[in-house]
């Protein structure tokens, strides 16, 4: 598989973020939290690194562009999952984040397996929501490891992430829906 990938450096990065996904999920597993926090900073600031690299370079999109969102997928599922068994988010959040990246999976499969391929263009929300879920699981961490954030702010923070999360999955839902209407009128 190595082979079919380019290795240049935003790659490069990319692949280090997805050979972290494991080292953090350890981590946090062992209870080791102030390891887990550093693994998932570098990874957060590998994803920034190998964008920006990318952008600069002005080189065509490579099958980096599919492994990079796919990276943040993994780490944000790990990451959500780990701290669901360890009884550090709600419940409820998880099954609104994985419920989200399931439903998006699963109709994109749909619409590949029914009329061709389908790029999937993040939305702005969608993107928000990504954000917003890095952004409470750093938080979280912050909070294991030192203390700097109240848990209002945490729980403020699960309410963002979860709206985001959810609203992006809608616009998911409605351009599928409106993509297989589309070729159902063609068709």
């Amino acid at each position: 598989m190595l082979n079919a990938i380019p290795l240049n450096i935003p790659n490069i990065l990319t692949l280090i973020r997805i050979i972290l996904i494991p080292c953090f999920a350890t981590a946090a597993a062992y209870k080791r939290f102030d390891l887990a926090f550093f693994i998932f900073l570098f990874a957060a600031l590998t994803d920034k690194l190998d964008g920006m690299i990318a952008r600069m370079s002005g080189k065509s999109p490579d099958i980096g562009s599919f492994l990079d969102p796919l990276a943040d997928k993994f780490m944000l599922i790990t990451a959500f999952i780990v701290f669901l068994t360890l009884h550090i988010i709600p419940v409820w959040l998880a099954i609104v984040v994985l419920s989200r990246d399931i439903i998006v999976i699963l109709g994109w499969g749909l619409l590949s397996v029914s009329g061709g391929a389908v790029r999937i263009e993040p939305t702005r929300t969608g993107k928000l929501a990504i954000a917003a879920q890095f952004t409470l699981l750093t938080a979280v961490l912050l909070k294991i490891n030192y203390g700097y954030i109240t848990e209002a702010v945490i729980q403020a923070m699960v309410w963002i992430a979860a709206g985001l999360t959810a609203a992006s999955g809608l616009q998911y839902v409605q351009r599928g829906l409106k993509i297989a209407s589309e070729r159902k009128d063609r068709g």
